[in-house]
């Protein structure tokens, strides 16, 4: 039952729980339990609403981080991220294979911004050894949903 809640709420964490359950065939105070337990056990971490911030009219700049780093003796890459993690403007941190160990997101309100926190806070740290920023300039799809709008046909109708 667990898979197939979570399957659910990943796609929609606004599904109604007395619909979940009949979709899955089982008593709500199922569904409800299930899912106290796996957010206890932070298999659940949180729920969140995906904007398409193009359409607000409010400046926001994404940026991908890569960033090489040496972990320090007894550190290692956890502790490394934890340093990272824990700056209010970082939204994710991940642990990459490649040539670089971490991606890191950002959000910011200008290209300077997150510029600024790139060379104040990131580049600074005694374990980073580079860093190469990524500017997101469109989304097209994110989290699974497609952001772009389909072009229409601007072309005339011609009858004969």
């Amino acid at each position: 039952m667990r898979e197939k809640i979570l399957t659910f709420i990943e796609k929609n964490s606004r599904v109604d729980l007395k619909e979940l359950a009949i979709m899955l065939g089982v008593n709500e105070v199922d569904v409800v339990n299930e899912l106290e337990a796996m957010e206890a056990e932070h298999i659940i971490c949180g729920y969140h609403t995906l904007i398409n911030w193009e359409k607000t009219g409010i400046e926001k700049v994404t940026a991908m981080i890569e960033v090489r780093v040496t972990p320090q003796r007894d550190m290692g890459f956890d502790k490394v991220a934890e340093r990272i993690y824990n700056y209010p403007e970082v939204n994710a941190v991940y642990l990459i294979s490649g040539g670089f160990d971490f991606m890191v997101i950002l959000e910011g309100k200008t290209l300077r911004e997150i510029a600024q926190f790139v060379s104040d806070k990131l580049s600074t740290l005694d374990s980073v050894l580079s860093t190469k920023t990524n500017f997101i300039l469109k989304k097209y799809k994110d989290h699974g949903t497609i952001m772009a709008e389909p072009k229409k046909d601007e072309r005339i109708l011609m009858i004969p």
